[in-house]
């Protein structure tokens, strides 16, 4: 059996800042301005943003503040994934001159109190204490709605002029016979382990089961991936889903794709795993499963038919402005939103707010937000795949400037990467971007700017770098579209200008 948290002072610490044993929820006082269910990044920001603005905000929380990304998702995931980089980083020095002696000794249970110290420093800012002094009524139980306009929680009744469903997601577990009774990790268990599994197999080769297989394998684990499609990160173009296979296959993970996993069985605490892969039949051993195989929305149980509100296996149903169909309630990140980002949360959050309490009219549709998938290299987008525009009638030229061909790709070793433009056919506006880099999740930030300012290429190749820097990759790519525009004519037209000013 792997060893897992009973927990220690510093889960302690953390707890008592996300879920307080011993917190009293207050008494529900006449009618709120706004009321909030869901304690995770968009109900946080959407409660500590009206509290600020001096409105009367109840927040309601079923179990831990901070939600997903602070508790079991991005907080830990990078925590450990920066662990494994360190590894990484060690045994890939001889490339540059730098000889390592000696294997690279993993403390696992190490890296795993140093992920719970960051978590629990950064819960101080979702703690309850500090909602409690920005003026909030914090309620802990489970939320329903029992009207149009009312929620009940904890046996009290809070009425409110709006509300905003903020209950995130969960993992989705797939049907496969003999996995429930064989046990398996999601990533709302899978940091509590205090022992490296020697074999893992990760169910999914999304974000999430990438970001963790390549960690794992780092750190030490025997991983092998699965995914019933073709090529991992299925959601993002095939030249990243190449790069990235071809990293995870150097680090030591067994790729399994295109593959049906047909049952899952435990004998003498050993799981065996059966699957078909292009026609092929295999068992694979292992001492651990963890399943990544998406996310499911957390509607049920709120009774949202007492509130008019309509859902689906998607989520919560909202327009453009995140209304749903109760005008007075609105709903926020990972429950209504397909792309389930923290930082998508925020954006939605913000957006909430000005149009549930201000009678706005701001749309998701306007929003430019960058995503990151935290992998090595990491792979940062934003837009639309060229894939994307195509399918709503917009024509794209791509072009790319590979990190091995640049300067600082070439003083850092990179062997693989690059900086991919998607600009409309015979204009310079950006329709997308995608990069593949080591922390392209800090590059991504200028192609965001361009796109929310609607700057085109034509400004973006005067922008200025300093040398050698990997960002450097941005401006070869944009000069790279600014030479086709020097066509035969303009050629022509140049050679004539010359010739007539010598």
């Amino acid at each position: 059996m792997l060893g897992k948290l009973d927990g220690d002072m510093t889960e302690q610490a953390w707890l008592e800042n996300v879920q307080p044993a011993d917190w009293e929820n207050p008494v529900a006082n006449g009618r709120y301005n706004l009321v909030v269910i869901g304690g995770g990044p968009a109900g946080l920001v959407c409660a500590a943003g009206a509290a600020g603005l001096g409105a009367k905000v109840a927040l309601i929380e079923r179990h831990r503040l901070g939600g997903d990304c602070l508790n079991v998702g991005c907080v830990p995931s990078k925590s450990v994934v920066r662990s494994g980089r360190a590894v990484a980083e060690i045994r890939r020095a001889s490339s540059v001159g730098v000889v390592a002696t000696g294997d690279v000794s993993v403390d696992f249970g190490a890296v795993m109190a140093r992920m719970r110290q960051v978590r629990t420093t950064i819960s101080y800012h979702d703690a309850a204490s500090r909602f409690r002094e920005l003026g909030v009524d914090l309620f802990f139980g489970n939320g329903r709605f029992v009207g149009p306009d009312a929620v009940e929680v904890a046996n009290q009744t809070i009425r409110f002029r709006r509300a905003v469903i903020a209950t995130g997601a969960r993992p989705a577990i797939p049907p496969i016979p003999g996995l429930g009774e064989a046990g398996f990790f999601t990533n709302e268990t899978i940091f509590d382990l205090t022992e490296l599994p020697l074999r893992l197999v990760v169910i999914g080769a999304g974000a999430v089961g990438v970001e963790l297989a390549q960690a794992f394998a780092r750190l030490g684990s025997q991983v092998t991936l699965v995914d019933a499609l073709p090529r991992v990160l299925g959601r993002e173009d095939e030249a990243v889903s190449a790069v990235l296979e071809r990293v995870l296959q150097q680090d030591g993970v067994t790729l399994c794709l295109g593959a049906q996993i047909e049952r899952v069985w435990q004998d003498n605490g050993e799981r065996f795993v059966q699957l078909t892969e292009n026609g092929r039949q295999q068992i694979i051993a292992t001492d651990a499963i963890l399943v990544a195989a998406g996310r499911r929305p957390n509607v049920e149980n709120l009774n949202l038919e007492a509130a008019g509100v309509a859902w689906n296996e998607h989520g919560v149903q909202v327009n453009d402005r995140l209304q749903t169909t109760n005008r007075r309630i609105f709903a926020a990140g990972d429950v209504a939103l397909p792309y389930q980002f923290t930082h998508m949360a925020d954006v939605a959050a913000r957006l909430v707010l000005q149009n549930a309490l201000f009678m706005g009219r701001k749309k998701m549709s306007a929003v430019h937000v960058p995503y990151v998938i935290f992998t090595d290299p990491e792979v940062a987008h934003i837009g639309l795949y060229p894939h994307e525009a195509a399918a709503r009638g917009i024509a794209v030229d791509t072009f790319t400037t590979w990190l091995p061909e640049t300067d600082r790709g070439r003083t850092d070793g990179l062997t693989e990467g690059f900086v991919s433009l998607y600009v409309q056919r015979g204009r310079d506006k950006i329709v997308g971007g995608t990069i593949v880099a080591p922390h392209a999740g800090e590059m991504i930030g200028e192609l965001a700017v361009a796109m929310a300012a609607g700057v085109g290429l034509s400004k973006l190749t005067t922008v200025v770098h300093p040398y050698p820097t990997l960002a450097e990759a941005i401006r070869k790519t944009a000069d790279a579209w600014n030479r086709t525009r020097l066509t035969p004519t303009v050629a022509r037209l140049f050679g004539l200008w010359f010739r007539l000013t010598r």
